[in-house]
């Protein structure tokens, strides 16, 4: 997993497909939050439809990710969007937790390093 200087998608779903995908590398995460990981994509895209993923960023923040096909017409955006900021706002602890692991375990930042950060925040 030394895979920094990129982006990496952790899970997703597609609305298109019905399908859910979750990254094999990360098969250290609790099997309890990868499917409270699996729960949130696909109900994201059941109800919004279109594709959402959660991918880990080069400095190990975690975003959400929504797209669509271009001619998907019921594709909603401002829904998709809303959806996506209700999650990161009732999941932050969650996603503040896979952050964490992201840092530790494939950025190899030491953990000292990281709790003085969050003590001072």
């Amino acid at each position: 997993m030394d895979q920094t200087g990129e982006r990496i998608v952790l899970c997703g779903a597609n609305a298109y497909e019905q399908k859910y995908y979750f990254n094999e590398q990360f098969k250290a995460i609790p099997d309890a939050i990868k499917e409270e990981l699996h729960i949130i994509c696909v109900l994201f895209t059941e109800e919004v439809g279109g594709v959402f993923t959660i991918v880990f960023e080069e400095d190990g923040s975690v975003s959400l990710e929504t797209d669509a096909y271009e001619e998907d017409i019921l594709y909603d955006e401002i829904s998709s969007g809303l959806l996506a900021r209700e999650i990161r706002m009732q999941r932050k602890e969650l996603l503040e937790s896979l952050s964490l692991y992201y840092r530790v375990f494939v950025l190899h930042e030491p953990m000292e390093h990281l709790i003085e950060n969050e003590e001072k925040s």
